[in-house]
């Protein structure tokens, strides 16, 4: 298991992002997509990472930018196809993320069956909180995640309405890519994302364990 210290700035050295889309079905038929049978995945750069103090940048190419509040998933060790009954052992810690959406792009790329790099793989499109040890969560299928813009209630959901839990999706995706101390995986979001406009503030929190804040600003050519 990589030492706590390590794992406290992952987001500085850690090789992938790796994110779940649809994984809560009142999110999935909000953007009236079916509820999925098995986890859809996508990637983001470690280059997506921003912390709080720097804002979230709106890519010049994008008009409909959407907030997605999530918990994330530190590997604290990696693995290949790892027993689900032996998942929660590779999990180093946690982290509250926002998986920044530039849905209109998104919407384009489904139609032309293109992939969604552009949508979501762009410079701060992760959002991430400071680290959250592992001990500071007993059970993370039991978890409120909440938004807020400009101090307006937007998301608000409980990690127990996933359709796929945290040790079932560590199996699953290193079945598919091997899993490394300091990935993280994002585990998809509730109901309830929007679009933000240039200088929105997003405030972001997890339970009481941890909040964040972000600045919207748009990017210029």
């Amino acid at each position: 298991m990589a030492s706590q210290r390590s794992l406290q700035r992952f987001w500085e050295w850690g090789k992938k992002i790796i994110c779940v889309g649809r994984n809560y079905a009142d999110h999935a038929k909000e953007l009236k997509n079916p509820v999925p049978t098995e986890p859809v995945l996508f990637l983001k750069p470690p280059s997506a990472y921003v912390r709080e103090g720097s804002p979230v940048m709106m890519p010049y190419y994008c008009h409909n930018l959407h907030h997605e509040v999530e918990l994330g998933v530190v590997i604290g060790k990696g693995g290949t196809a790892i027993p689900q009954v032996s998942a929660m052992e590779h999990v180093g810690g946690y982290a509250l993320c926002l998986d920044m959406t530039a849905r209109d792009i998104q919407d384009e790329c489904k139609k032309k069956g293109l992939p969604w790099t552009l949508a979501k793989a762009f410079n701060t499109s992760c959002p991430v909180s400071d680290f959250i040890p592992k001990e500071k969560i007993v059970d993370p299928q039991n978890l409120r995640l909440w938004l807020k813009v400009n101090d307006k209630l937007r998301q608000e959901g409980n990690t127990g309405s996933m359709v796929f839990s945290v040790p079932y999706l560590i199996s699953y995706i290193s079945e598919i890519i091997s899993l490394e101390e300091g990935d993280i995986i994002l585990t998809g979001t509730p109901e309830g994302v929007a679009a933000v406009q240039e200088y929105d503030e997003l405030h972001a929190g997890l339970e009481d364990i941890v909040s964040m804040k972000f600045k919207v600003e748009r990017q210029t050519h």
